[in-house]
């Protein structure tokens, strides 16, 4: 099992970081080690001082592919979850400064909690219009909505797939709307799709 994820795939998030919008998507990897599951708690990393949520909703991958057509993707996710992309943005922007990779910024361990709960794509009417939210500390820090997207979830397959082998229980990090920001020891995580809740921690 992989974790990909899409980075800028909001332009208004791209605007808060004063990111480039790019052209095609942005592609980067987590760890499975990344993974937090049954809503445990997340330990804040003594190498960083500015982690930062960013809620996104996540695909699962259901069939074995790769090359595969715009018009045929949809029958390789078959449930939608959410979760937490922490990225340790000190870390990110020095690598950033030396143009160098930074993968410690985004895989580092437990930096990707995600729901239990995996809901079935047939259960949405349209996927273009399918609203998401994080809470911090019971107040709403990012509203999202799938018709903001810059590349779909077929999309997002179809580019993925030319360069990997999509694997069963895969996951895809999606990308995040505006509103992210830094979290501290004792702040509850609670995310949402549509109105209702699929994970909710505490940063330790």
């Amino acid at each position: 099992m992989r974790i990909f994820a899409i980075g800028r795939n909001y332009a208004e998030h791209i605007k808060e970081l004063n990111n480039e919008r790019p052209d095609e998507p942005v592609i980067f990897t987590k760890p499975d080690t990344a993974l937090l599951r049954n809503n445990a708690p997340f330990y804040y990393p003594d190498f960083s001082k500015d982690v930062h949520y960013e809620g996104e909703l996540v695909l699962r991958i259901c069939k074995e592919g790769k090359n595969i057509e715009e018009k045929f993707a949809h029958k390789y996710y078959d449930a939608i979850g959410i979760g937490v992309d922490f990225t340790a943005r000190d870390l990110q922007q020095k690598a950033k400064d030396k143009g160098l990779p930074w993968d410690i910024a985004k895989g580092f361990n437990g930096s990707a909690p995600i729901s239990d709960k995996f809901i079935p794509v047939s259960a949405f009417g349209d996927l273009k219009n399918i609203n998401f939210s994080l809470q911090v500390d019971g107040e709403t820090k990012q509203q999202g909505n799938t018709s903001l997207m810059l590349f779909s979830f077929d999309y997002i397959i179809l580019y993925l797939s030319r360069f990997f082998t999509l694997k069963t229980g895969d996951l895809i990090f999606t990308g995040t709307p505006k509103g992210v920001g830094p979290v501290k020891v004792g702040n509850v995580l609670s995310a949402y799709v549509e109105q209702e809740k699929l994970l909710e921690f505490e940063v330790r």
